[in-house]
Protein backbone atom coordinates (compact mmCIF):
# COMPACT_ATOMS: atom_id res chain seq x y z
CA UNK A 1 0.00 0.00 0.00
CA UNK A 2 2.92 2.40 0.99
CA UNK A 3 3.89 2.28 -2.78
CA UNK A 4 0.32 3.51 -4.36
CA UNK A 5 0.81 6.39 -1.40
CA UNK A 6 4.64 7.31 -2.72
CA UNK A 7 3.41 6.78 -6.77
CA UNK A 8 0.01 9.18 -6.10
CA UNK A 9 2.24 11.69 -4.19
CA UNK A 10 4.55 12.30 -6.80
CA UNK A 11 1.92 12.67 -9.65
CA UNK A 12 0.37 15.16 -7.31
CA UNK A 13 3.86 16.96 -7.01
CA UNK A 14 4.22 16.87 -10.82
CA UNK A 15 0.65 18.27 -11.08
CA UNK A 16 1.62 21.46 -8.82
CA UNK A 17 5.07 21.98 -9.89
CA UNK A 18 6.39 21.10 -6.36
CA UNK A 19 10.41 21.18 -5.63
CA UNK A 20 10.42 24.36 -7.55
CA UNK A 21 12.81 26.86 -5.85
CA UNK A 22 11.09 29.41 -3.94
CA UNK A 23 11.81 33.01 -5.44
CA UNK A 24 14.82 35.14 -3.90
CA UNK A 25 17.18 37.18 -4.76
CA UNK A 26 19.62 34.39 -5.44
CA UNK A 27 17.00 32.51 -7.68
CA UNK A 28 16.98 31.63 -11.04
CA UNK A 29 13.34 32.57 -12.47
CA UNK A 30 10.46 30.47 -11.71
CA UNK A 31 9.40 28.17 -14.32
CA UNK A 32 5.24 27.95 -14.66
CA UNK A 33 3.81 25.10 -13.42
CA UNK A 34 3.27 21.52 -15.20
CA UNK A 35 -0.20 22.22 -16.30
CA UNK A 36 -3.04 19.55 -14.64
CA UNK A 37 -3.70 16.27 -16.78
CA UNK A 38 -6.90 16.08 -17.99
CA UNK A 39 -7.66 12.55 -16.80
CA UNK A 40 -5.94 10.28 -14.58
CA UNK A 41 -6.75 7.16 -13.14
CA UNK A 42 -5.84 6.23 -9.50
CA UNK A 43 -4.72 2.60 -7.90
CA UNK A 44 -6.81 1.33 -5.19
CA UNK A 45 -5.60 -1.92 -5.02
CA UNK A 46 -5.97 -5.41 -5.71
CA UNK A 47 -5.71 -4.60 -9.66
CA UNK A 48 -8.71 -2.18 -8.94
CA UNK A 49 -8.48 1.78 -9.93
CA UNK A 50 -10.73 4.73 -9.98
CA UNK A 51 -10.80 7.27 -12.78
CA UNK A 52 -10.77 10.94 -12.39
CA UNK A 53 -11.45 13.86 -15.03
CA UNK A 54 -10.57 17.36 -14.60
CA UNK A 55 -13.54 19.93 -15.00
CA UNK A 56 -12.12 23.44 -15.73
CA UNK A 57 -12.54 26.93 -13.84
CA UNK A 58 -15.39 29.21 -14.85
CA UNK A 59 -18.85 30.60 -14.58
CA UNK A 60 -22.42 28.94 -14.95
CA UNK A 61 -26.14 30.25 -14.49
CA UNK A 62 -27.36 27.48 -11.75
CA UNK A 63 -31.04 26.50 -11.53
CA UNK A 64 -34.18 27.06 -13.63
CA UNK A 65 -37.58 28.85 -14.13
CA UNK A 66 -38.64 25.52 -15.60
CA UNK A 67 -38.40 23.26 -12.82
CA UNK A 68 -40.10 23.23 -8.91
CA UNK A 69 -39.40 25.88 -6.97
CA UNK A 70 -36.27 25.17 -5.66
CA UNK A 71 -34.90 25.11 -8.60
CA UNK A 72 -35.17 29.06 -8.17
CA UNK A 73 -33.79 31.63 -8.92
CA UNK A 74 -31.37 30.94 -11.47
CA UNK A 75 -28.41 32.73 -10.15
CA UNK A 76 -24.68 33.04 -11.47
CA UNK A 77 -22.18 31.15 -9.71
CA UNK A 78 -18.26 31.24 -10.44
CA UNK A 79 -16.56 28.20 -10.10
CA UNK A 80 -12.86 29.91 -9.08
CA UNK A 81 -10.65 26.84 -9.03
CA UNK A 82 -11.02 23.53 -11.17
CA UNK A 83 -11.01 20.02 -9.34
CA UNK A 84 -11.41 16.47 -10.94
CA UNK A 85 -14.60 14.66 -10.46
CA UNK A 86 -14.99 10.85 -10.61
CA UNK A 87 -15.20 10.18 -13.94
CA UNK A 88 -17.87 7.39 -13.05
CA UNK A 89 -20.48 6.77 -9.62
CA UNK A 90 -18.15 5.23 -7.08
CA UNK A 91 -18.63 1.18 -8.20
CA UNK A 92 -19.02 -1.76 -5.79
CA UNK A 93 -15.67 -3.12 -6.40
CA UNK A 94 -13.74 0.10 -5.95
CA UNK A 95 -16.06 0.26 -2.63
CA UNK A 96 -15.09 -3.62 -1.64
CA UNK A 97 -11.25 -3.06 -2.09
CA UNK A 98 -11.24 -0.17 0.27
CA UNK A 99 -14.60 -0.82 3.17
CA UNK A 100 -14.23 -4.55 2.55
CA UNK A 101 -18.14 -4.64 2.44
CA UNK A 102 -20.76 -4.52 -0.08
CA UNK A 103 -24.24 -2.98 1.20
CA UNK A 104 -25.72 -2.91 -2.48
CA UNK A 105 -29.25 -4.38 -3.02
CA UNK A 106 -28.21 -4.77 -7.18
CA UNK A 107 -25.28 -6.47 -6.67
CA UNK A 108 -22.71 -6.34 -9.58
CA UNK A 109 -19.13 -5.58 -9.47
CA UNK A 110 -18.96 -2.51 -12.08
CA UNK A 111 -22.60 -1.54 -10.42
CA UNK A 112 -22.41 1.59 -8.84
CA UNK A 113 -22.76 1.04 -5.35
CA UNK A 114 -26.04 1.81 -3.53
CA UNK A 115 -27.33 1.40 0.19
CA UNK A 116 -25.53 4.34 1.31
CA UNK A 117 -25.79 7.05 3.57
CA UNK A 118 -24.42 10.21 3.47
CA UNK A 119 -22.29 9.29 6.63
CA UNK A 120 -20.93 6.39 4.66
CA UNK A 121 -19.37 8.96 1.77
CA UNK A 122 -16.66 10.16 4.03
CA UNK A 123 -15.67 7.15 5.65
CA UNK A 124 -15.19 6.20 2.06
CA UNK A 125 -13.22 9.04 1.60
CA UNK A 126 -10.94 8.71 5.00
CA UNK A 127 -9.86 5.46 3.50
CA UNK A 128 -9.22 7.13 -0.05
CA UNK A 129 -6.91 9.48 2.24
CA UNK A 130 -5.32 6.45 3.56
CA UNK A 131 -4.41 5.15 0.16
CA UNK A 132 -3.35 8.62 -0.96
CA UNK A 133 -2.37 10.53 1.76
CA UNK A 134 -1.65 14.26 1.49
CA UNK A 135 -4.81 14.60 -0.91
CA UNK A 136 -8.23 15.87 -0.01
CA UNK A 137 -11.35 13.82 -1.31
CA UNK A 138 -14.93 14.89 -1.13
CA UNK A 139 -17.74 14.87 -2.05
CA UNK A 140 -18.86 17.56 -4.28
CA UNK A 141 -21.16 20.78 -3.25
CA UNK A 142 -24.17 20.63 -5.59
CA UNK A 143 -23.34 23.87 -7.68
CA UNK A 144 -19.96 21.87 -8.47
CA UNK A 145 -22.29 18.96 -9.30
CA UNK A 146 -24.47 20.75 -11.63
CA UNK A 147 -21.49 22.81 -13.09
CA UNK A 148 -19.71 19.45 -13.97
CA UNK A 149 -23.35 17.94 -15.35
CA UNK A 150 -24.16 21.08 -17.87
CA UNK A 151 -20.39 20.20 -18.97
CA UNK A 152 -20.91 23.86 -20.50
CA UNK A 153 -24.48 23.25 -22.12
CA UNK A 154 -27.24 25.68 -20.71
CA UNK A 155 -30.74 23.68 -21.37
CA UNK A 156 -32.34 21.53 -19.07
CA UNK A 157 -29.94 18.42 -19.96
CA UNK A 158 -26.37 17.94 -21.13
CA UNK A 159 -27.64 16.34 -24.11
CA UNK A 160 -30.89 16.40 -26.68
CA UNK A 161 -33.91 15.55 -25.09
CA UNK A 162 -34.49 12.86 -27.85
CA UNK A 163 -31.11 11.57 -27.08
CA UNK A 164 -31.71 10.86 -23.02
CA UNK A 165 -31.94 7.19 -23.57
CA UNK A 166 -27.99 6.85 -25.35
CA UNK A 167 -27.22 8.77 -22.13
CA UNK A 168 -28.84 8.14 -19.26
CA UNK A 169 -30.61 4.96 -17.10
CA UNK A 170 -34.10 6.07 -16.06
CA UNK A 171 -37.17 4.92 -16.07
CA UNK A 172 -37.96 4.34 -19.63
CA UNK A 173 -34.88 1.81 -19.99
CA UNK A 174 -33.43 0.57 -16.80
CA UNK A 175 -35.98 -2.18 -15.98
CA UNK A 176 -36.32 -0.78 -12.59
CA UNK A 177 -32.50 -1.73 -12.01
CA UNK A 178 -28.74 -0.10 -12.03
CA UNK A 179 -26.60 -0.80 -14.95
CA UNK A 180 -22.64 -0.87 -14.81
CA UNK A 181 -21.10 2.28 -15.12
CA UNK A 182 -19.47 3.69 -18.72
CA UNK A 183 -22.49 2.13 -20.35
CA UNK A 184 -23.86 4.91 -21.58
CA UNK A 185 -22.37 8.23 -23.47
CA UNK A 186 -20.80 10.42 -21.93
CA UNK A 187 -21.53 14.59 -21.39
CA UNK A 188 -19.09 16.67 -22.79
CA UNK A 189 -16.66 16.95 -20.51
CA UNK A 190 -16.19 12.74 -20.04
CA UNK A 191 -18.06 11.77 -17.13
CA UNK A 192 -20.79 9.32 -17.21
CA UNK A 193 -24.39 8.53 -15.87
CA UNK A 194 -24.63 12.41 -14.13
CA UNK A 195 -28.30 11.59 -15.67
CA UNK A 196 -29.59 8.45 -14.15
CA UNK A 197 -28.45 5.38 -12.60
CA UNK A 198 -28.11 6.67 -9.22
CA UNK A 199 -28.63 9.55 -7.31
CA UNK A 200 -25.69 11.26 -6.10
CA UNK A 201 -24.90 12.68 -2.64
CA UNK A 202 -23.53 16.39 -2.80
CA UNK A 203 -22.02 18.15 0.65
CA UNK A 204 -24.75 20.66 1.14
CA UNK A 205 -27.78 20.94 3.53
CA UNK A 206 -31.13 20.91 1.16
CA UNK A 207 -32.20 24.27 1.00
CA UNK A 208 -36.16 24.86 -0.81
CA UNK A 209 -34.72 27.41 -2.50
CA UNK A 210 -32.13 29.28 -4.31
CA UNK A 211 -31.99 32.42 -2.02
CA UNK A 212 -28.90 33.72 -0.76
CA UNK A 213 -27.30 30.71 -2.52
CA UNK A 214 -23.94 31.05 -2.62
CA UNK A 215 -22.02 32.69 -5.63
CA UNK A 216 -18.80 30.63 -4.83
CA UNK A 217 -19.91 27.13 -5.76
CA UNK A 218 -19.27 26.67 -1.87
CA UNK A 219 -21.76 24.52 0.10
CA UNK A 220 -24.72 25.69 2.29
CA UNK A 221 -24.12 25.25 5.66
CA UNK A 222 -27.31 24.57 6.97
CA UNK A 223 -30.94 23.75 5.91
CA UNK A 224 -34.20 22.24 6.63
CA UNK A 225 -34.13 19.69 9.29
CA UNK A 226 -30.38 18.55 8.28
CA UNK A 227 -31.28 17.16 4.83
CA UNK A 228 -28.28 16.54 2.36
CA UNK A 229 -28.94 17.32 -1.29
CA UNK A 230 -29.44 14.73 -3.60
CA UNK A 231 -28.28 15.11 -7.65
CA UNK A 232 -28.79 13.55 -11.15
CA UNK A 233 -31.93 11.56 -10.54
CA UNK A 234 -31.46 7.36 -10.46
CA UNK A 235 -32.96 4.39 -12.82
CA UNK A 236 -35.98 4.51 -11.10
CA UNK A 237 -36.94 9.01 -12.11
CA UNK A 238 -39.04 9.91 -14.52
CA UNK A 239 -38.10 11.71 -17.50
CA UNK A 240 -39.19 15.24 -15.59
CA UNK A 241 -36.26 14.08 -12.81
CA UNK A 242 -33.70 13.64 -15.28
CA UNK A 243 -31.98 17.09 -15.52
CA UNK A 244 -29.38 18.73 -14.63
CA UNK A 245 -31.02 20.93 -12.59
CA UNK A 246 -32.77 18.58 -10.78
CA UNK A 247 -32.98 18.71 -7.37
CA UNK A 248 -34.00 16.22 -4.49
CA UNK A 249 -32.93 15.80 -0.80
CA UNK A 250 -32.48 12.86 1.48
CA UNK A 251 -31.83 11.90 5.47
CA UNK A 252 -28.07 11.66 6.15
CA UNK A 253 -28.99 8.48 7.90
CA UNK A 254 -30.91 6.83 5.47
CA UNK A 255 -29.99 4.53 2.95
CA UNK A 256 -32.21 3.26 -0.43
CA UNK A 257 -31.26 1.37 -3.46
CA UNK A 258 -31.39 4.38 -5.60
CA UNK A 259 -28.93 6.32 -3.65
CA UNK A 260 -24.95 6.48 -4.32
CA UNK A 261 -22.16 9.15 -4.92
CA UNK A 262 -18.90 10.05 -6.93
CA UNK A 263 -15.71 11.68 -5.27
CA UNK A 264 -14.43 15.09 -6.05
CA UNK A 265 -10.62 15.19 -5.36
CA UNK A 266 -9.38 18.93 -5.08
CA UNK A 267 -6.43 20.32 -7.28
CA UNK A 268 -3.38 21.30 -5.91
Amino acid sequence: MKQYAVIWMFIVCCLAGCGEAKHSAAAPPRRPSVPLQKDFSMDLGAGVSMEFVLIPSGEFIMGSNNGGNDERPPHKVTIAKPFYLGKYEVTQKQWQTLMGDNPSHHKGDNKPVEWIRWYDCDRFMTELKRVAPGNQFRLPTEAEWEYACRAGTTNERHCADTELGEYAWYEKNSDSMTHPVGQKKPNAWGLHDMHGNVLEWCQDFYVPNYDGAPADGTARPKGAEGNRVLRGGSYDSPTNKVRSTYRCWGYPPVRHKIIGFRVLLETP
